[in-house]
């Protein structure tokens, strides 16, 4: 099994994504810049909800995996 994807090459894939988004538009976004399967799947496991900054879906990815 493959690690779980540094925030670093998570904010690739959502760059110009407008804040706050919910969990539905940041895993879009994500397919939209062809993030790989570590990528989606990290974002996959997040909570349901809005996040309002990067560091928000950076923690919730790290709280999840």
């Amino acid at each position: 099994m493959a690690g779980t994807p540094n925030p670093i090459q998570i904010q690739k894939y959502l760059s110009g994504i407008d804040y706050p988004a919910s969990k539905d538009d940041i895993v879009s976004k994500a397919k939209g810049e062809g993030a790989d399967d570590d990528v989606l799947e990290a974002l996959g496991n997040i909570p349901d909800g809005d996040y309002d900054a990067p560091t928000a879906v950076s923690k919730a990815i790290s709280d999840a995996n």
